[in-house]
């Protein structure tokens, strides 16, 4: 018995959007084909500069100012007896739909959400915008039973609180709260889990279908999900369609794109997973970095007449060792004290308020007693690469400047032949040509950043580099050849590796062992490979779950 065949919701007919006149017109999206059915959750995935957002963005008619749009993009409007065509309607009547019919939670909440009003402030007004008969405290009493139903705790304190004072998922449940404040007949979510930990996304894929159920004694609301988490696709879409530059490369049931993609491109999509290719540890390495009992904690901000404030402890008790050759992933959620971890270790942390106790070993060197001089002079066999290669690379530098600094601070006597020779020899490892010497970081792409961003730490040949979410901000094919050339590297020079990541798939492709964090403690700590088949922690356990691991 075949299925009903599920009314359209939204229909995208022939849509193309470009930038710029005449021969100068360059597409960012093309003859663009798609329906999103009544209470359907359909997925459009696809990588940087796809078109994607673009394509969340036109029904609403957010598109970015200069965009030429063409084609139709049809809205099942209740009470018409026939679809209509939202490019066609004047704005007074977009103004309408916005949020009242078809509603958007933004990729950043914390730029979306306003710094200078209450999070339940916000929740109302856009209660009262649409409906505009409903008493002061009936719309207070909404917004809380809205952020209830998100799953924030506390929410009737939660209310009363400004977005800086929320978590990354509390700031983006509270955007989903504003979001369903007038009951939308369709939901486009734009990256809704892209800054979020694993479970924490599990967490509102759950919500939303949750609240999709809820909403079926109204029709259904559809949900359109912009994304390129291809592990969350499987896990949350009924059908979708896949983006490349701007074209419609495949679309149709998430179980058949995923088992049998006919494209060439969904296929290696779908193949780029990160694989294991990791050497062994030498039994007898030698041991680079040492910490025993390392302990963080910062003055805690809240005082008292009668008694001293207790510091506030990020970070606790913590002992491993990193041998020559040997990759150490370590995982937890926000807050947990990854990114601490890597500072103290780098020796980042002396000049704020932390109080860092324990010891910190590095090439048989105690970190905290050396002076400030031999510190210095021991930084080229420590290195670190930053999450965000743009934001670590100086706009005001080219690549040669770039790349070469370190050299000018650790090694002043080479000539200046001598130091391009060395920075044209690195940037080829990384697989950067040699025109690019005098380009400026904007100019690349995000992946080919984070490659000189690896050059500039190699140059110095150091023996340990600490890794600090060095793929988040990447696409699925670029994290997986960035990770791979990190393989390559740390074969070929036998280097040591702290990697910190909320990726599980990252951590499982590169890590000899496993330290997981939460709260500042070590949950558990062991081979990665046996953790991942066997966590003995209740936490790793439901860790590993929410990324699909175990």
């Amino acid at each position: 018995m075949s299925k009903a065949p599920i009314t359209p919701l939204l229909k995208y007919e022939d849509l193309s959007i470009s930038f710029g006149l005449g021969r100068r017109a360059k597409f960012a999206l093309k003859n663009f084909d798609l329906d999103i059915g009544i209470g359907e959750r359909v997925a459009l995935v696809g990588e940087s500069g796809s078109g994607k957002t673009l394509t969340a963005l036109a029904p609403l008619r957010l598109e970015p100012e200069g965009a030429q749009v063409s084609g139709r993009i049809l809205w099942n409007q209740q009470g018409a007896h026939e679809m209509v065509d939202l490019l066609s309607l004047p704005m007074q009547e977009i103004r309408q739909i916005r949020g009242r019919e078809i509603a958007m939670i933004f990729q950043e909440p914390m730029t979306a959400l306003n710094p200078l009003f209450t999070v339940g402030n916000q929740i109302i007004e856009a209660v009262q915008i649409y409906q505009p008969l409903i008493s002061k405290s009936d719309s207070v009493d909404a917004a809380i039973d809205l952020l209830k139903k998100t799953g924030i705790p506390e929410p009737e304190r939660r209310f009363h609180s400004y977005p800086h004072q929320l978590s990354g998922g509390q700031r983006q449940r509270a955007m989903i709260a504003m979001a369903l404040a007038c009951k939308p007949r369709l939901l486009i979510a734009d990256e809704p889990t892209t800054a979020l930990d694993v479970s924490l996304r599990l967490q509102i894929l759950e919500l939303l279908i949750e609240l999709q159920e809820e909403s079926k004694d109204d029709g259904g609301m559809g949900i359109l999900l912009i994304t390129h988490d291809l592990n969350l696709v499987k896990h949350f879409a009924q059908r979708v369609a896949v983006l490349n530059q701007g074209n419609l490369m495949e679309a149709g049931p998430t179980k058949q794109v995923f088992d049998h993609p006919t494209d060439a491109y969904t296929r290696a999509l779908v193949n780029s997973e990160p694989s294991r290719d990791i050497a062994p540890v030498m039994p007898l390495s030698p041991v680079l970095l040492k910490t025993e009992d390392l302990s963080v904690a910062y003055p805690s901000t809240q005082s008292s007449w009668f008694q001293k404030p207790l510091p506030h402890k990020v970070l606790r008790k913590v002992s491993f060792s990193l041998k020559q050759g040997q990759t150490i992933g370590i995982i937890g959620e926000s807050g947990s004290g990854k990114t601490t971890l890597g500072m103290a270790v780098l020796g980042l942390l002396g000049d704020s308020a932390a109080q860092v106790s324990g010891e910190v070993d590095i090439l048989g060197n105690d970190w905290q007693t050396l002076k400030p001089v031999e510190r210095r002079a021991m930084r080229s066999s420590l290195q670190v690469i930053f999450q965000d290669p743009f934001g670590s690379l100086s706009p005001r530098m080219n690549v040669m400047q770039i790349v070469s600094e370190g050299l000018d601070i650790h090694f002043p006597k080479l000539s200046n032949a001598e130091r391009e020779t060395r920075v044209v020899d690195m940037l080829r490892e990384v697989g950067i040509e040699r025109s690019a010497l005098t380009r400026y970081p904007h100019e690349f792409s995000g992946g080919q950043r984070q490659r000189i961003a690896i050059a500039r730490a190699l140059i110095l040949r150091p023996q340990i580099l600490v890794l600090d979410e060095p793929t988040s901000a990447l696409d699925v094919s670029i994290q997986k050849q960035v990770l791979a050339l990190l393989s390559e590297l740390q074969k070929k020079y036998n280097l040591a590796y702290l990697m910190i990541s909320h990726d599980l798939a990252v951590i499982r492709a590169m890590s000899h062992e496993v330290m997981v964090l939460k709260d500042g403690k070590v949950v558990e700590f062991g081979d990665t490979e046996n953790m991942i088949k066997n966590p003995k922690q209740v936490y790793t356990k439901e860790l590993f779950a929410a990324a699909q691991l175990v």
